[in-house]
């Protein structure tokens, strides 16, 4: 079972390479680094963004004096990925930072030469991104947030806030069917020994945002659990907006949408720390390290945050045994 405090890092953390870094040697002091998010700005990023930042000047580089950030923000839309993708790869960048599997799918199309590092994907070997987490091969490794994996406990601490809970919706991205379908049949498999009932309720762009909170209301379901993914992220505001107008329970996967946005619960990796250690592997490439022989990482935190100030809106009591398990519980 994982556990709120789960260490689940991958092979090779530890490891300190004493190499001289690569672009030294070859005299060159500013490499790129691209990074392709997944919004629309870097207002929308700046939680991931921070953390990477973070990590990268914790390690001694800083955006202008020694390392060029080149940001690309494709707007959540599907071409756009590609076309910035392509952008990256025909200004030379040095290494490819590519956040979510949509970033990550469009920079292996896009480059077989430039090392890619890929943050917060779900399922890699799966989206035939790397044959395994230990070999990843070729030249591209990163890491992934278990997002399949961990929606069993996230529906589980849901139902144990809200003992009651007997109709779930989970809110999944169809215009990535393969992600979709994975994420459906382990949240039904789940929902049988909780006595759940649960309905997959499928968006595929911001436009169905509003319809899919109507089928929600008609099927009289009790709450809302969230799946992983960029435009249920970019859309984290309205959906807790949405929710709220319906007096609808949600439970999202990462720590700010119960800071920022209101959500009852959140249950999922850290992004600050996924993002802060994304640094790790762009510092061992520059050092000359191939992506082959870095591992890919599972997440080093997961956090459960309850808001507490949404719970009473919402005339709920979250059992304590549940609060002394939180990470954080907002008052």
């Amino acid at each position: 079972m994982i556990t709120r405090r789960s260490l689940l890092v991958g092979l090779g953390v530890g490891w300190i390479s004493t190499a001289f870094p690569a672009f030294a040697q070859q005299g060159r002091k500013r490499p790129r680094i691209g990074v392709l998010w997944h919004a629309g700005s870097a207002e929308e990023e700046k939680i991931p963004l921070g953390g990477l930042v973070e990590g990268l000047r914790k390690l001694g580089y800083v955006d202008g004096e020694n390392i060029i950030l080149e940001h690309r923000f494709p707007n959540e839309e599907p071409e756009r990925f590609f076309a910035l993708a392509a952008e990256l790869v025909q200004i030379k960048v040095d290494v490819f930072v590519a956040v979510t599997r949509q970033a990550a799918l469009a920079a292996q199309s896009a480059t077989t030469t430039i090392p890619i590092v890929f943050i917060a994907v779900p399922d890699p070997v799966g989206s035939k991104l790397i044959d395994n987490l230990a070999r990843p091969a070729g030249n591209i490794t990163g890491l992934t947030n278990m997002a399949v994996e961990l929606v069993p406990k996230r529906m589980q601490v849901f139902k144990e806030a809200i003992p009651g809970l007997s109709r779930m919706a989970l809110l999944v991205n169809a215009s990535v069917p393969e992600g979709a379908r994975r994420y459906i049949e382990i949240a039904q498999t789940a929902a049988r020994p909780l006595g759940v009932t649960l309905q997959p309720v499928e968006i595929r762009t911001a436009a169905d945002i509003e319809r899919a909170f109507a089928m929600t209301t008609q099927g009289r379901l009790q709450g809302m659990c969230l799946t992983s993914d960029g435009l249920i992220y970019v859309e984290q505001r309205r959906l807790a907006r949405l929710a709220q107008e319906r007096n609808l329970t949600l439970i999202g996967y990462t720590r700010e949408m119960a800071q920022w946005t209101g959500m009852l619960m959140t249950y999922g990796p850290s992004n600050v720390a996924l993002f802060r250690r994304a640094a790790y592997f762009v510092d061992k490439i520059l050092k000359g390290v191939k992506p082959a022989d870095l591992p890919v990482e599972q997440p080093a935190i997961i956090e459960l945050v309850i808001n507490l100030k949404t719970a009473k809106a919402l005339g709920l009591t979250i059992p304590p045994s549940l609060l002394q398990r939180a990470d954080e519980v907002i008052q």
